[in-house]
């Protein structure tokens, strides 16, 4: 699984640079993510610019690693694609997950 880490301030960005985010990447995808929160809370923004296609299986695994997180920490998405984001809003994921354009309007919207 390639992920891209950036921190600024107390929050941490995940770019992924997978293409698909589909069944053979999604426990892969879990683990690498899940090392984040091993240590504590964490704010945690997953830039999914460059995945171009996401299935059922990798939106689950995000869904995961938010009910992993519980509330010691915090998962926004931003990124989408009209792909990626039509299934977020198809599996009303939408709801679920804090959605932004761009990290940087994430970032805005936290402080």
């Amino acid at each position: 699984m390639r992920l891209v880490e950036q921190k600024i301030g107390s929050n941490v960005i995940l770019s992924v640079l997978e293409p698909r985010l589909v069944a053979d990447k999604a426990q892969p995808f879990k683990e690498a993510v899940g090392r984040y929160y091993a240590n504590g809370p964490i704010s945690l923004a997953l830039d999914l610019a460059k995945v171009e296609f996401i299935d059922s299986t990798g939106l689950g695994a995000i869904l995961s690693i938010l009910k992993r997180v519980g509330k010691s920490g915090d998962i926004i998405v931003t990124g989408t694609s009209d792909t990626v984001g039509s299934m977020f809003k198809l599996t009303r994921m939408d709801r679920v997950f804090q959605m932004f354009p761009t990290v940087d309007e994430a970032l805005s919207a936290r402080v």
